[in-house]
């Protein structure tokens, strides 16, 4: 099964700041991998949780490509994750990734956890 490949502003985008930390990190893996897999699952205190972590391509991901990485999605995932955007911030409560993400109806404190 051939992976589908949308257009960045049809289903996620990511800022310059997390595209430069993504590369960055890129650099350092040592795996074999295909690209940066965003997706959420069950848990966390709002009840979906983001998922970030490289990964290989699988059958029937939705695939995006901006600046050089590529955004891998399962299905599931992308119908949640349609329209988000992806940071990276740095500050005194630490630095990490941060998502945007339209479809939620509410979030956690922490902002790791989401419901729709």
């Amino acid at each position: 099964m051939e992976m589908q490949t949308q257009s960045p502003k049809a289903l996620i985008q990511a800022t310059d700041g997390a595209i430069a930390e993504l590369k960055r990190l890129l650099e350092k893996e040592t795996a074999e991998v295909d690209g940066v897999r965003l997706g959420v699952k069950g848990g966390g205190c709002s009840g979906l949780s983001y998922v970030i972590e490289f990964s290989q391509k699988r059958d029937g991901d939705n695939a995006v490509e901006q600046d050089g990485v590529t955004f891998l999605m399962d299905r599931k995932s992308s119908i949640y994750l349609k329209g988000i955007v992806l940071d990276y911030k740095e500050g005194l409560k630490g630095k990490g990734f941060v998502f945007q993400n339209p479809n939620a109806s509410s979030t956690c404190g922490c902002g790791e956890s989401f419901s729709v």
